[in-house]
């Protein structure tokens, strides 16, 4: 690990800060495709359900809609602007924020976030080492509760409010998505990769680790040109509200 990068100690926001302002946004940008730069904008419109109008993460169908980062990873590591993909860059440790908490951002903007974003082998590209480096601090991932327009500068608000938390192992994700599996109805491998928010190269892995599971998930996950007769989920609730 390089030295200009050290790790930060976790510590979980205290309760007594719920209600009250626990950081401010640094910097908002946006992908619009996948083989687009990041640019850094002033502000963005959030969707509920959705993610950010315009963005290539935008899906509603995803765990994985925002991804906010610390700023003090980015000077700890000397990282260029956008280096680690997050649509929000904030002023908070975001390994002390815990899966199915509320935040607000600015007026209207509410998240629900999700769990922690792996440090994947595209942050080597961006300099030799660097995934081990930054290990759980990527970022955090949301989805959008309430729609609304977020710009730099603007306070970010830890609710009262707590939802359904989502481990940070993929496996405990896959679990969780065929437990939701409407009785009757199967999902196909790429859907379940999409809920999950897993890359689709890990269908791969799905066979055998379904072979893994208790025996009542053999059947919950097909292959898209499985010959079931199964009615196809499309992955309606699994988010509730959010």
């Amino acid at each position: 690990m390089s030295s200009s990068c050290s790790r930060m100690r976790p510590a979980c926001i205290p309760e007594a800060h719920l209600g009250m302002p626990i950081g401010v946004v640094r910097s908002v940008s946006i992908k619009t495709g996948k083989h687009a730069d990041r640019s850094g904008v002033d502000g963005a419109l959030a969707l509920a359900g959705h993610g950010f109008d315009g963005d290539v993460h935008a899906d509603p169908l995803s765990p994985r809609q925002v991804l906010l980062a610390s700023a003090a990873v980015y000077d700890e590591c000397r990282l260029p602007a956008h280096a680690l993909g997050e649509n929000l860059l904030v002023d908070i440790d975001t390994t002390s924020l815990a899966s199915g908490t509320v935040l607000q951002l600015g007026a209207h903007m509410r998240i629900r976030l999700m769990f922690q974003c792996e440090a994947c082998g595209q942050l080597d590209l961006q300099r030799p080492g660097l995934a081990r480096a930054i290990g759980n601090r990527r970022g955090m991932l949301a989805r959008v509760i309430t729609s609304g327009r977020v710009q730099v500068g603007d306070t970010v608000v830890q609710e009262n409010e707590r939802l359904p938390s989502w481990s940070d192992d993929w496996r405990e994700r896959v679990r969780a998505v065929l437990d939701a599996v409407p009785p009757g109805f199967v999902v196909d491998y790429a859907r379940l990769a999409r809920l999950a928010g897993i890359q689709a190269s890990y269908c791969r892995a799905f066979p055998r680790l379904l072979a893994r599971l208790d025996p009542h998930y053999a059947d919950k996950a097909v292959p898209a040109r499985s010959a079931s007769g199964a009615t196809r989920w499309d992955g309606s609730g699994l988010f509730g509200r959010s």
